[in-house]
């Protein structure tokens, strides 16, 4: 049986946000801003407060492909709101993510950095695989069967999501570049509705499913679920205007877009249950949901109220329950490229043992410091299945650039860094790429990894003596036993080689 985690009440702002257990997610979608606040406790989610503002970060991207400052002032204003609401709230108990438009534009870090301040939050750019995962987690709470293969689409302002799963598990995910925002921007520019218009639009939806419908269609599911502002917004409308009973259904859809196609221009959209907030946006929306019936013989969708914003709630629960999708996908690659476990984890004990020595003069958070160490000590060797030469280089660059369940692109990004830096040289641009609340971590982490590779250079599975480190602000001092270190000469040299290493970071090592 079903168990749903959500619970709701009427009432909001009125539980005080000191509470640890309240948790928030922020959505950063390309056309609307959302946050879910609620309370986690005793194994259930009661929702304490919902706000959602429409920003349509993705309507204000200018010819090179930059967010204008209106539209970036309109978002900055938005999470100033949503951060007075957040104040209390444990940094950690807060996730907030940004989605296809910060994806894609090229000024997203310069807005990213002012959009944290006026949040008081970390803000996370997430993969559209990624954005996949949590819609499914998050709608596979709500109307799906149990035992039932189920179809779940979300069409968000930028992009939308087609993602099949049994359970709680996504099974089939691809993210596709067209959403409410983009389609009604690229084929309805001025406002202006025309057949030709329409049918540009409809063939370029198609064009976009095309890849995926075969391999869809194999998978099959018993179960299709829609889920967004749009699909919900086309729900309303078609059962008000008495075009469906319950759902969506396909005839609905050719009704609606035929009643579209006799307004001459986006202004003049009015249907009962559409905001005057999301028509200016509902044609493109309504094609791109269209093409997709069409496309995989849906016949009719039942409709979903939870999407990202509520998998993203039971994600961060999960990862307090000690249930990390990050865990599994780290495990996941390790095996996928043949990394040798039993060096692995002699490596991450020992660095391991390393942080709890360090992590006050560090300040270090031992519990994040431990996973990161732990995630990179599995993955460090993965480029020895492309070749031996660079391989720091090449699992860098697998890390990086595949698709990581649970991980946000910067922190792919800050773990493919630490992989990167655990041998030779240290670039210091690879550390100014990060995030700025990333940079001191990273270099802190990258050090200690360093010094576990290095101690386990022999890769013997004999113990090392129990070393005593001591650690100043930006050194540390390695104190060994007896005459361990004299009786490895190697580790001895590269211990030597280390000390110009560090330095390029700003960094000094000594060993006695």
């Amino acid at each position: 049986m079903r168990v749903d985690l959500f619970a709701h009440r009427k009432e909001c702002l009125v539980v005080p946000n000191s509470d640890e257990n309240i948790v928030a997610s922020i959505d950063l979608g390309s056309n609307s801003f959302h946050m879910l606040v609620a309370r986690y406790q005793d194994g259930k989610l009661t929702v304490i407060d919902r706000i959602k503002e429409m920003v349509r970060l993705g309507d204000g991207i200018d010819s090179n492909n930059q967010l204008c400052p209106d539209v970036q002032a309109r978002g900055l204003a938005c999470l100033e709101r949503f951060g007075d609401r957040l104040q209390g709230i444990p940094q950690q108990n807060v996730r907030a993510v940004g989605t296809n438009t910060l994806r894609n534009t090229e000024n997203a870090a310069d807005f990213l950095s002012r959009a944290e301040a006026a949040l008081g939050f970390s803000i996370d750019i997430i993969s559209g695989v990624e954005e996949a995962r949590l819609i499914y987690l998050g709608v596979a709470q709500d109307i799906a069967v149990d035992g039932q293969r189920r179809f779940i689409m979300d069409i968000g302002g930028g992009s939308t999501e087609l993602i099949i799963g049994s359970g709680a598990a996504p099974e089939q995910m691809v993210s596709l570049e067209m959403g409410c925002v983009s389609v009604t921007r690229r084929f309805f520019e001025g406002g202006d509705i025309t057949p030709e218009r329409i049918a540009q639009a409809r063939i370029f939806a198609q064009m976009e499913l095309e890849p995926h419908v075969e391999r869809y269609l194999k998978h099959g599911w018993e179960q299709t679920i829609g889920a967004s502002g749009t699909i919900k917004a086309v729900n309303r409308v078609v059962n008000a205007m008495a075009w469906s009973e319950s759902g969506i259904t396909l005839d609905s859809l050719h009704t609606l877009l035929a009643e579209l196609g006799e307004v001459s221009h986006v202004k003049n959209i009015k249907f009962e249950g559409l905001s005057v907030e999301r028509a200016p946006v509902f044609i493109g929306g309504v094609i791109v949901l269209l093409a997709t019936f069409e496309a995989l013989g849906i016949k009719e969708m039942m409709v979903s109220d939870r999407a990202l914003r509520e998998g993203l709630i039971l994600d961060l629960v999960g990862r307090f329950e000690g249930e990390d999708v990050r865990d599994n996908s780290v495990a996941n690659l390790a095996e996928r490229y043949h990394a040798e476990k039993n060096q692995a984890q002699r490596i991450s004990q020992t660095a391991i043992q390393v942080i709890q020595q360090v992590a006050n003069p560090w300040q270090l958070d031992t519990e994040q410091a431990e996973k990161w160490i732990d995630w990179a000590s599995q993955l460090h060797e993965i480029g020895l299945d492309v070749a031996h030469s660079r391989h720091h280089h090449h699992a860098a660059y697998i890390i990086e650039h595949c698709d990581l369940a649970g991980f946000s692109q910067q922190e792919q990004q800050l773990l493919a860094t630490l992989v990167r830096c655990h041998r030779n040289k240290l670039p210091a641009a690879l550390f100014k790429a990060l995030p700025k609340r990333a940079r001191k971590f990273a270099k802190k982490l990258s050090v200690i990894l360093r010094l576990s590779v290095i101690l386990h250079r022999s890769r013997s599975a004999n113990i090392i003596p129990e070393i005593k480190v001591v650690a100043a602000r930006k050194s540390i001092q390695l104190i060994f036993s007896d005459e361990w270190l004299a009786n490895h000469p190697l580790i001895r040299m590269d211990l030597e080689q280390e000390v110009k290493y560090l330095h390029s970071i700003d960094y000094s090592i000594s060993f006695t």
